[in-house]
């Protein structure tokens, strides 16, 4: 289904907000793994997704995600990284893409990864998510209000969304997850209260600067470049004839969301096809759904987060570890349209690299073993 190109910029209707709710599914499971396990502050997260969401819903008047940066999320998460450690990894990967943006030879860098290796670490991190979800679980007891058998309720549920696409399955388990925690600890509850925020500056340590790029950084720049940058443009080409972003616009506001937002306890964000893609399907056409979104989320920033610091952080395991499951699914999926025999090989190896040694092992072995089959195809 094409978009209709002299379609309005803003709307804001049922079909607008349903649409809004499309990329969910990968928002607030790494937002809560990066609360939860990396102790970002609630606040700034969903302040600054929600200011960025209404800003890019303003510039490019399209349904364009906002979402986390999914390599740093998915090593955070499993790995454990400090606030720190994340604002380093985020602050170097906008610098990076917003050099490329406003560089004259944008378009040959943004190519310069293969596709091969681009699916590779997608499905290698989206792997990475889905076994820290497994770990989440697996500890429980095997029954209670957080278990083993609310778990596997709660993947059973992933399971039977994904036959019907337009259901919500993260943000029905989201609010399930506060229910189930308001049973069975109450207190958690008992003072909750509104509060504004105030933002602080977070100041990476030269060890965190370190970790960041290396553990974090270094797969994220394909990741970015070509799924959040070349793929996403492409596609709002493809859904909105006449109205396709260009890439060094699109690589400059990727770079100054988190240029900004880092260094005040935002988790690094990038834009993606994927999430674009779930908004259409769910009904998005025009900026106002991202518009709406992203007031939703700054209000709770500002005014909620804090007071649901202590629910955040006490999530339960069961549905966590379901959400990242969900995520990783998600994730790890669009390895499937590679073509080739060959190009398929070079993305397990490459994921296969990054489950067992580290995200910049995977991505540098996918560059060697891409050149030796490529070599091999023109010798």
């Amino acid at each position: 289904m094409k978009g209709e190109p002299d379609s309005p910029s803003f709307r804001f209707t049922r079909e607008e907000i349903s649409g809004s709710l499309g990329d969910l599914g990968t928002f607030l499971p790494l937002t809560l793994g990066y609360i939860a396990q990396c102790g970002l502050s609630p606040a700034p997260v969903f302040f600054f997704a929600g200011l960025w969401n209404f800003v890019t819903g303003l510039l490019f008047r399209l349904p364009i995600p906002v979402q986390p940066m999914k390599a740093i999320a998915a090593v955070a998460i499993a790995e454990g990284m400090n606030p720190g450690e994340i604002a380093a990894a985020g602050i170097l990967m906008g610098g990076m893409v917003f050099l490329i943006g406003i560089s004259a030879r944008a378009g040959s860098i943004l190519s310069l990864t293969p596709w091969p290796v681009v699916r590779g670490i997608q499905l290698g991190i989206g792997l990475k998510i889905l076994l820290a979800g497994v770990q989440a679980i697996l500890p429980l007891p095997l029954v209670g209000w957080d278990s083993l058998l609310v778990g596997a309720i709660a993947v059973s549920l992933i399971v039977l969304s994904s036959f019907h696409r337009k259901v919500p399955a993260a943000l029905i388990l989201f609010f399930l997850g506060f229910c189930l925690l308001w049973v069975s600890r109450p207190g958690l509850f008992g003072n909750l209260g509104l509060a504004p925020w105030t933002p602080e500056l977070i100041v990476p340590s030269p060890a965190d600067w370190w970790r960041g790029f290396t553990k974090g950084a270094i797969a994220q720049i394909p990741l970015t470049l070509l799924n959040s940058v070349v793929a996403v443009c492409a596609l709002s080409g493809e859904l909105f004839p006449g109205k396709k972003i260009p890439e060094a616009k699109m690589a400059r506001s990727v770079g100054v969301m988190n240029l900004f937002s880092c260094w005040f306890g935002g988790m690094p964000v990038c834009h993606g096809a994927g999430g674009l893609a779930g908004q259409y399907h769910f009904g998005a056409r025009t900026g106002g759904s991202v518009v709406f979104l992203g007031g939703m989320k700054m209000v709770v920033g500002v005014a909620a987060a804090s007071a649901l610091l202590s629910p955040l952080k006490n999530f339960p395991q069961s549905i966590l570890g379901a959400l990242l499951i969900f995520a990783g699914l998600e994730l790890s999926l669009p390895a499937r349209d590679l073509p080739g025999r060959e190009d398929f090989l070079v993305a397990l190896l490459t994921a296969g690299l990054i489950l067992s040694v580290n995200v910049t092992a995977g991505f540098l072995a996918g560059i060697l073993f891409w050149t030796i089959f490529n070599g091999r195809k023109h010798g």
